[in-house]
């Protein structure tokens, strides 16, 4: 478990997850409800704020007294920009967070309701290239995780390959993106985290027990595991594929927006601190909770304290 110096410090010896991916400038507005087109509606509050799969998951690790790194791609742009420093200021390493000259950083709007729940207006950004030749593999020696999400599926593959070979454990973020993407992703992984929708994807047609098993059957993929919201984590492993279930821990949503990305920052650093899968679900399962709850990301005592109170 990895102890803390004080409430923003990790320890030397903290694990170190790299966190390779999708940062996103969100621009949130408090809504009564989410309007139906043609509409014009006045928003309760506004914030920008840092987000995006593995950013949000940086910040998680970071917040949960593990080290993190981001490696990724944003344009030199005024989000861009906020998204460097946003993630800076947290402890995140942005050594490997490469600025690309006239490109569009990622950016989206996001209208949340009194219950939590959440619409996004998502853009992808432009003009940031697909190349991966400049990532910092070697640095992968000094790792004890990796999470990827699938966005930039050509930086994600080639680091998912370098951080197997040298016995790194991978764990991919499989939210909602093209099938032929995460067919060629999750193999790589040796665990897999799906969203519904990413699970849906991978597998069209298939029950989500038959999908997950589905998953560790190939590559080198040992663990699979589908985050459902209120009906909790379904899960299995190539050694024992019958699935089981961590249930979903009690709360009142207010955002549920970054929820999941936290859960899977939380799992990857558990898996770094070496903890059996089961435990690090769990972790991750109150670390998802509280940032739904509360809409923002607790620290290592908080989330602890929740996970032993509320079991």
């Amino acid at each position: 478990m990895g102890a803390m110096d004080g409430p923003d410090r990790p320890t030397p010896n903290a694990p170190l997850v790299i966190c390779l991916g999708n940062a996103v400038a969100d621009h949130v507005f408090r809504v009564d409800d989410v309007p139906q087109p043609p509409a014009k509606a006045r928003a309760r509050a506004y914030a920008l704020t840092a987000g995006g799969m593995a950013a949000n998951a940086a910040i998680a690790v970071r917040r949960l007294g593990g080290r993190a790194a981001f490696w990724g791609r944003l344009g030199d742009d005024a989000n861009g920009t906020m998204l460097r420093a946003s993630l800076a200021s947290e402890g995140v390493d942005t050594a490997a967070l490469r600025m690309i000259p006239g490109g569009v950083s990622p950016v989206s709007a996001v209208l949340v309701d009194p219950v939590g729940e959440r619409a996004i207006l998502g853009y992808r950004g432009d003009a940031l290239g697909v190349e991966h030749d400049w990532l910092p593999l070697s640095l992968l020696d000094q790792a004890q995780a990796l999470l990827c999400d699938p966005r930039w599926a050509e930086g994600a593959m080639a680091a998912l390959v370098a951080a197997e070979a040298r016995g790194v454990p991978g764990v991919l973020d499989g939210e909602r993106s093209e099938t032929r993407l995460l067919l060629d992703l999750v193999p790589r992984a040796r665990h897999a985290v799906f969203s519904v929708p990413g699970l849906t994807n991978y597998a069209p047609g298939a029950r989500p027990a038959e999908a997950l098993r589905r998953a560790v059957q190939e590559g080198v993929t040992e663990v699979a595991a589908v985050t459902r919201g209120e009906k909790g984590v379904l899960w299995l492993t190539r050694a024992d594929p019958t699935p089981r279930e961590i249930l979903a821990l009690p709360i009142l949503a207010t955002n549920t927006t970054g929820a999941g990305d936290v859960f899977h920052g939380a799992y990857a650093l558990a898996i770094a601190e070496g903890r059996p899968v089961e435990q690090a679900l769990a972790f991750a399962n109150a670390a998802g909770a509280l940032r739904a709850r509360d809409g923002a990301t607790a620290g290592r005592l908080e989330t602890e304290t929740f996970l032993t109170t509320s079991a």
